[in-house]
């Protein structure tokens, strides 16, 4: 991905990313108690680089993230492209890398999402709010 990204069109989350770009994650890694990462995923009808703000944890070597969107009835854009090009680019405060994404199987996602909802708690309640599976998503640093 060599174009700039082209940046949620949220403006609450676009302005998240600004700041998040222009400090190199000075601002921005550390948001309202828990850590966020940036990621920039390939359009799947466009082809163009996709940046969103995600909430994170560790896993090991791995960055685990959630497909919430609030609880919305369908996935979240960025997960869509993901399944389709799974290379994504990735900011984790200054440090910026390729990984490859995949969806966790049950196994993992039984393990990884009280991690997830212990890092943002919220989540437990986006998913009462649909009948989809939330996936969770780890990204494996390449």
């Amino acid at each position: 991905m060599s174009a700039e990204p082209i940046d949620s069109p949220t403006g609450w989350v676009r302005e998240h990313i600004d700041r998040y770009v222009s400090s190199d994650g000075v601002q921005g890694h550390e948001w309202n108690g828990t850590t966020t990462l940036l990621l920039t995923t390939t359009g799947r009808r466009s082809g163009e680089p996709r940046r969103t703000a995600l909430i994170y944890q560790r896993a090991g070597a791995d960055y685990v993230v959630v497909a919430a969107q609030g609880g919305a009835p369908t996935h979240p854009a960025w997960y869509l492209n993901l399944q389709a090009r799974p290379e994504v680019q990735v900011q984790v405060a200054g440090d910026r890398f390729t990984a490859r994404a995949r969806t966790a199987d049950e196994a993992e996602r039984a393990r990884l999402w009280p991690v997830m909802t212990e890092a943002w708690p919220d989540y437990d309640q986006y998913q009462t709010r649909t009948s989809r599976r939330i996936p969770v998503v780890v990204l494996e640093r390449v």
